[in-house]
């Protein structure tokens, strides 16, 4: 399994200037919104994978095996804390705005 990360192992969703409509200013649009949408999915596709990979290892399926649950399972929660934390900053940065005096 090859867990380096390359240009084209990087998803689509997280590439700059992804999701961003044509002729739209950069940074204004549907770009981050549905960008985040689509890494939610991923993250949330992922732990389904690793919850699956769980079951069946649990299972004794010879099919399965534990370093690929293993590594199904840290990828899901790498991806778990990396949208953890965006939402943090967002939560972060709206409460800052909200804060400002005008």
């Amino acid at each position: 399994m090859n867990l380096k990360l390359t240009p084209t192992s990087i998803p689509t969703t997280l590439r700059p200037g992804a999701g961003v409509r044509p002729g739209a200013p950069s940074g204004v649009g549907s770009g981050f919104p549905s960008a985040f949408k689509n890494a939610l999915t991923e993250v949330s596709a992922a732990q389904n994978n690793a919850s699956r990979l769980q079951r069946e290892v649990q299972m004794e399926n010879p099919k399965v095996s534990l370093e690929e649950t293993m590594v199904a399972i840290q990828k899901a929660q790498i991806g778990f804390q990396a949208t953890l934390h965006v939402r943090n900053r967002m939560v972060q940065a709206y409460t800052d705005i909200m804060n400002m005096q005008v």
